[in-house]
Formats: C-alpha cells, structure tokens, sequence
C-alpha cells in the first residue's frame, strides 16, 4: 500500500424511504467534493489542507447539516461547531456555538494555527473570528426552509429531530415519536438524521488529517455540543491514522470513537479496517454512528451501525466509490 487516499462522509442514519432524488443530490454532493479532494492530491497539496477545502466546500451546500443548511436550535437559531486535527505533530482547532461564520472549520483551523488554544467556543470563538477577519454572514443565511419545517415538526412531536424528506404516510407524529424504538439518553427520536459532514485525507507524504463539522442537532437545546468539534470523539488525527465520525453525538462522546480507532491501531496492532470494525462493534453501547478513516499507509475505510451512512472514498491507484447503503 502506499500513496494518497480520501475519504468524505455526510452522516450517518439515513431512513430507507429517503426519495431517490434526494439520494442522488447528495450522491452528486459527495462525489463532487471527492473530485475536488483529488485534485488537490494530485496537485501535492499537504492533507490538512485538502481536508479543509473538502469541508468548507460540504459547509457551502446545503445538502447536509452542517455551514448552511444546519439544523436549527430549541429556539431557531444556528449554532454550529468543527474541528480539523494534523496528524503530523497533533495540532488542533476546534470552535463551537458558531452563528455567523460562514465556513466554522476555517475558523477550527486558524485556532490551531493563529491562537495559542485548541478549542474556543460562542462569543470568545465570534470575537477571535472578527479579529481574523473571516467571512461572516447573518445567521439567517444558514437558515432553509426545509429546516424550518423540520424544527416545527420535532416540536410538535416533542423529540430531538425529525426528518422533513420522510413523507410521513399515515403517521401521527406525536404518537410516533412516543412509540419510537430509536432514543437518545432517554428521549425518543422519530428520524434519527444527524447528517454532519467530515473528511479525512492521507497524502503522498503519508501524512494523515481530519476535519468534522456540524449543526448539531434539530430542535436541540442552545449551548448543547456535540461530538464534532470535540477532539478524540468525533474528529482524530495522529502519524497512524485520521478518523472523523458521525451519528448519535452523545454515544461518540462517550466511546472517544474517532481515539479509539488509532489506539486499538497503536496498542492491538489491528490493521484500519480491522479497526474500524472492531471500534464501531465494541465502543458504542446503544449508540448509533458511522466513521470514516485513513491510515498512514494510503489504506481507506468505513463501518456504520445503523441504516446506510452518506459516503464517498478514493485513493491513488484508482479506486473511487459513492454510496449510502451497505
């Protein structure tokens, strides 16, 4: 093995009823911005920065949850959050309780690499923001119609989130939700579709680097963070490996996923997918996610536990795939 290889997630969860059309749209998404992380290789640009050009690009496009396009607060609002980790020497920049940064994981990487910090989150994250000189927008600009209609809906059915794609043939959504099997610490959930975006690149050099960001969840609770932006949970990077992760935060939280993948790696000398596996059957508890990986060694792959996870991957010799389900 050797060589550069890529790979991009859109979250993990996705319901089987999904229209085909929307399937296709974030299929086009994901190969698109696969495209653009392959060029970038070829054009020998270092990992950490394919990793942000990659995300920025899913945080631009609404398809997703994360950037424009986020899922909205208990009370409306965009609070987002990302992280971006260089394997080469462990650097980290993390923000949370973003409302008016157009691209959060560019704001993550100028914390690891203009701030004496690696995580600053709500105000403190806006003020650094404004003395960086990023581009901000008005909170309204991440805000979609689609997303209003899908806060309303996880309100009246009282439950963390619910996904206005699903035509909701013949169902209450207040009985639904009480009647799921799906919860999260304790709350039911009708549609679980959390939909955050990541990637994760080795370069020619083996280089390793990850970036995760996110919106969150619908109909959450201001000032709620997530695994994202959390560094070792939902985003990793080290010399062996750079995982980013997506699904249910709070389980990812509590397993240290994206940590785990290098460590098994480091202490049980497991290969990556091997890793992998092994992490997303024993780490997990009750918990559902998907993650996405590269190791140093030009390999890539995958493994969710739930139904289908937004997917893309490439690597030099060729290989390229698209999918959503198993």
């Amino acid at each position: 093995m050797g060589g550069w290889a890529i790979a991009v997630h859109g979250g993990a969860g996705v319901d089987p009823n999904l229209p085909v059309e929307r399937q296709e749209e974030a299929k086009q998404l994901l190969t698109r911005c696969l495209n653009i992380g392959i060029s970038a290789l070829r054009s020998s640009l270092p990992a950490i920065d394919v990793v942000e050009l990659v995300v920025r690009e899913l945080e631009s496009d609404p398809v997703f949850n994360s950037g424009r396009g986020s899922a909205l607060t208990e009370k409306g609002t965009v609070e987002m959050e990302a992280s971006i980790m260089d394997g080469a020497g462990r650097r980290c920049g993390a923000v949370s309780g973003i409302t008016t940064v157009k691209n959060p994981i560019s704001l993550a990487r100028l914390v690891m690499d203009k701030s004496p910090h690696s995580y600053l989150a709500f105000s403190g994250a806006e003020d650094f923001a404004r003395q960086q000189g990023v581009e901000t927008v008005d909170n309204d600009y991440f805000i979609t119609e689609d997303n209003i209609g899908m806060l309303k809906l996880a309100k009246e059915a009282k439950t963390i989130l619910f996904d206005y794609r699903i035509p909701p043939v013949g169902l209450d959504t207040c009985s639904s939700a009480v009647d799921s099997p799906l919860q999260m610490n304790g709350l039911p959930l009708t549609v679980y579709a959390p939909e955050t975006v990541g990637c994760v690149v080795v370069d020619a050099q083996g280089r390793c680097a990850a970036a995760t960001s996110t919106g969150g969840l619908m109909n959450k609770m201001s000032g709620r963070i997530g695994d994202s932006p959390l560094i070792g949970a939902g985003t990793y990077a080290c010399s062996l490996c750079g995982v980013s992760c997506t699904g249910e935060g709070e389980a990812i939280i509590r397993g240290t996923l994206a940590r785990d993948v290098a460590a098994v790696m480091e202490y049980k000398g497991l290969g990556l997918q091997e890793a992998v596996d092994y992490v997303v059957k024993e780490r997990l508890d009750q918990g559902k996610a998907g993650l996405i990986a590269v190791s140093k060694n030009g390999e890539v792959a995958y493994g969710f536990n739930c139904v289908g996870m937004f997917r893309g991957c490439a690597t030099e010799d060729g290989f390229m795939e698209v999918g959503i389900w198993e």
